[in-house]
């Protein structure tokens, strides 16, 4: 028998499930989302690696030199030192007890400077002094017995001589004897004396070493021990100090800079120069090459030269960084060729790179990094000479990009 009941069930609407056209849209809008935020992430990094936000470090490359008389030649950079300068110590070890100069004090040569604790050498002297008046007063003692000793010599000589009667042979004998056995003694006693004088001098000595005087005119550096320190002609470790005081005579400042192997050859003696110190970069200052030291650097590759100030300044002071130009004659308007010299370019050797075996320069140009090789040469003084390839005033990159690419929008960080 059937039953008359309808099935309901199958009525009932799922409203869980969605539709095959509803899934399509989603899966669609999804796609469509997902594609604008991947080119929104794209636009992004394009505008952030070619747009003008982020500044770019750039120098000048200037060409060196030209328009004058002389030309800027090598350039190098070195520190001033004095020719004249000394660590002034002590010629005995002993504690200082005085000390009357401090840094900038101005001295001159044989000034006492300092003076160690010297009661026991003063002793010594008055000892010395002593023992010498001794023996001094012995030897009048001495000299004066031998004169009447050679009195009576004589006298018994003359006696026995106008009458052998009166005074025997062996009375002249002894007589004689006793004399000269008085000259040896005030012969000794003379010796005595000079041995005692020697002894004097030698405390004396000793004595004046205990001052600390300066060895020249000069003016004082550096203070290197102080008042109740043991000093010594040498460190021997623990409190012992070395030196006392550092001084240096300032007339005869000059400049030591390493120049490079391949520019030595245009410096020589008695070339001008133009200094610049790094305190005062707006002042130069007139030098002359005193000496192109004899030697080479083999690991650095480079020569010593000492370039004398004659401009003397009291802001030039011992020690500070300095930059020497030496300064060269410039070339006939008319050489050979009838063309005129070409003249030297130096840029930052900074902003010299490799680059697949080229060296290249990057140029800031228009807003924008150019590429362009160059021929270079070699470094002097933190500048590179570029020979080939570019005239002088260009802008080059110096830092800001760690990989620069052509067409790179950049700009010039300020100063």
């Amino acid at each position: 028998m059937t039953d008359p009941t309808p099935d309901l069930s199958r009525l009932r609407i799922n409203r869980d499930t969605p539709t095959p056209g509803l899934r399509r849209a989603l899966r669609t809008a999804l796609l469509v989302a997902a594609g604008a935020v991947v080119l929104v992430v794209v636009a992004l990094l394009v505008l952030r690696g070619r747009g003008g936000a982020t500044p770019v470090q750039v120098a000048t490359a200037m060409v060196a030199g030209g328009g004058g008389a002389a030309g800027t030649g090598v350039v190098a950079n070195g520190y001033v030192v004095a020719r004249t300068q000394a660590s002034v110590s002590a010629k005995l070890p002993g504690r200082l007890a005085f000390l009357g100069v401090s840094e900038g004090s101005h001295v001159t040569e044989g000034q006492v400077i300092a003076r160690l604790d010297n009661a026991d050498y003063a002793a010594g002297v008055t000892a010395a002094e002593a023992n010498l008046a001794t023996a001094r007063a012995s030897l009048i003692e001495t000299e004066s017995d031998r004169d009447q000793l050679q009195r009576e010599a004589r006298r018994a000589r003359d006696v026995r001589a106008q009458n052998a009667q009166l005074v025997s042979l062996q009375d002249l004998e002894s007589a004689e004897s006793r004399a000269a056995q008085a000259d040896a003694r005030v012969r000794a006693q003379e010796a005595r004396v000079q041995s005692a004088d020697a002894g004097l001098r030698l405390a004396q000595a000793n004595f004046e070493n205990t001052l600390i005087r300066a060895p020249f005119t000069g003016t004082v550096l550096r203070k290197d021990a102080e008042v109740g320190e043991v000093v010594a002609p040498s460190v021997g470790g623990g409190l012992t100090r070395g030196a006392v005081v550092t001084m240096a005579d300032l007339s005869t400042l000059e400049v030591e800079v390493d120049v490079n192997e391949a520019y030595i050859a245009r410096i020589r003696s008695g070339q001008p120069a133009r200094i610049t110190l790094d305190a005062y970069p707006d002042t130069s200052f007139r030098g002359a090459v005193r000496m192109v030291v004899p030697t080479a650097d083999r690991q650095r590759a480079t020569v010593q030269v000492k370039v004398s100030i004659l401009d003397h300044d009291p802001r030039i002071l011992t020690e500070m960084g300095a930059r020497v130009e030496f300064l060269e004659p410039a070339r006939a308007a008319g050489n050979a060729s009838g063309a005129a010299a070409r003249p030297r370019v130096t840029v930052p050797a900074e902003a010299v790179h490799s680059d697949g075996g080229r060296t290249v320069v990057w140029l800031v140009q228009d807003g924008q990094l150019e590429r362009r090789e160059v021929e270079a040469g070699p470094t002097s003084g933190g500048m590179r000479e570029v020979r080939a390839g570019l005239m002088g005033g260009e802008l080059l990159l110096l830092s800001g990009v760690a990989n620069p690419v052509a067409g790179l929008r950049v700009k010039v960080a300020p100063k």
